[in-house]
């Protein structure tokens, strides 16, 4: 069973249906996952009624999506149950959970990352105190699960003032609010590179990179992310082997030497600055949409992988990619990442070609037709078996000019630095 309702889910569901004759659940799904496994109307954070679920059909393993369940300790329940699952601990999940946990952690094993400070709201006066020293741009980030959206980048004191009073006063992010972390404006590339890891041994997956701005060029507003490519060709073996060994190999260090020892996918969100490599953030499963890329790039089994991770056999599986380059490209609902409209009937969604795929996020069936029913909707892949992004990206785009729904809007550069590098290659050869 997996479980979960977004993009990432339906590309894990579609890569597990590809391998073996397998019955596949979802928990609670969308209307794409809907034609490929069998869905099951329980949320993604209903723990005691999943585990029921998964003792009635007699379930052998459970692949957790989102970071809400794994926040609430999903995978302890389920393995104090005996079950085999796939993702971390509730411990470990502060990782994601906290940003002051993860900054804090960051700091005491030496894992490179932006200069920071953080305040609680009690501390606000010296907050703006500090705000009123500093120099910018800063970034300030609400300490708890905001949806990829509590990030922001602000220009000056004003500015600053004005988004904690969104934190602090309007509570834009309830609780997740109530602490915040100002740091240093890093500059430089960024990267996604998740490592498949049992608590002591780890795999790294082809490198991504996300698109989190709802406009081109990067404009707009921050969002859970509107596409993203992969592999990433800015991170080259000497940034991937200063990754491993100041980043992964200390968070395993790290974590086990804590008392919580991290199984299931560290997905590192790195910024690749003048001074190497730093971490921008932890989260602690695949990314949305940065999965939906990179387990087309996967020629070995990924269920294997993720039952490997879950059975601590990470040592003994053999990871075999296929050379191939992928972009994924977000078409999301007017309003989105505010408020946005859902109930829009969704056409154009019958796949041509085996080099594309419609991986839904959010979607539902309502009286016969596939209906919008979140900010995401869809994201349409499309794979280059030679791995060039710009033939990747091509098929990507042409494949969504078909799709419509009323309100669809998309970004129309995803994978943009990437093609632009790939040509500049081109020129020299």
């Amino acid at each position: 069973m997996v479980i979960g309702s977004g993009g990432r889910e339906h590309a894990i569901v579609d890569a597990i249906s590809r391998e073996k004759d397998a019955k596949v659940f979802c928990a609670p799904g969308n209307a794409g996952i809907g034609n490929q496994a069998e869905l099951v109307d329980i949320k993604a954070n209903d723990i005691l009624p999943l585990l029921r679920f998964v003792d009635d059909r007699r379930i052998d393993f459970t692949v957790v999506g989102p970071e809400v369940p794994l926040a609430a300790g999903i995978v302890d329940a389920f393995e104090s149950r005996g079950k085999t699952v796939f993702g971390p601990k509730k411990l470990a999940a502060r990782l994601e959970t906290s940003k002051v946990f993860a900054k804090e952690f960051m700091k005491r094993w030496k894992i490179p990352t932006a200069a920071f400070q953080s305040f609680t709201i009690q501390q606000q006066n010296d907050l703006l105190d500090y705000l009123k020293r500093s120099s910018y741009p800063r970034v300030l980030k609400a300490d708890g699960l905001a949806a990829g959206k509590g990030v922001s980048i602000v220009e000056s004191a004003k500015d600053a003032e004005g988004e904690l009073d969104r934190l602090f006063v309007k509570k834009i992010f309830g609780g997740a609010g109530e602490r915040v972390v100002v740091e240093e404006f890093m500059t430089g590339l960024e990267a996604s590179v998740f490592a498949i890891t049992d608590g002591k041994d780890y795999l790294v997956l082809p490198p991504a990179q996300d698109h989190k701005r709802s406009g081109d060029n990067d404009t707009g507003k921050n969002t859970g992310g509107m596409g993203a490519f992969a592999p990433t060709p800015f991170v080259g073996d000497r940034e991937m082997a200063v990754i491993k060994s100041e980043v992964i190999e200390k968070v395993l260090e790290g974590t086990a030497a804590e008392g919580f020892p991290f199984k299931g996918c560290l997905y590192c969100g790195m910024m690749l600055t003048p001074e190497g490599p730093k971490v921008v953030e932890f989260n602690v499963r695949f990314g949305d949409p940065e999965t939906q890329a990179v387990l087309q790039l996967i020629d070995s089994s990924v269920l294997g992988l993720l039952e490997a991770s879950a059975n601590r056999s990470i040592s003994s599986y053999k990871l075999s990619l296929n050379g191939a380059a992928s972009v994924c490209v977000i078409a999301a609902s007017k309003g989105y990442p505010d408020y946005h409209e859902s109930g829009k009937e969704i056409t154009g969604l019958d796949v041509k070609g085996e080099n594309v795929k419609v991986l839904h996020s959010g979607s539902t069936r309502s009286d016969g037709k596939v209906v919008t029913s979140g900010g995401r909707v869809l994201g349409v892949t499309g794979t280059d078996p030679a791995g060039s992004i710009s033939k990747a990206a091509q098929t990507a785009y042409g494949h969504l000019r078909q799709v419509r729904f009323d309100g669809m809007f998309y970004r129309h550069d995803i994978g943009k630095s990437a093609i632009e590098n790939e040509a500049k290659k081109g020129n020299k050869l």
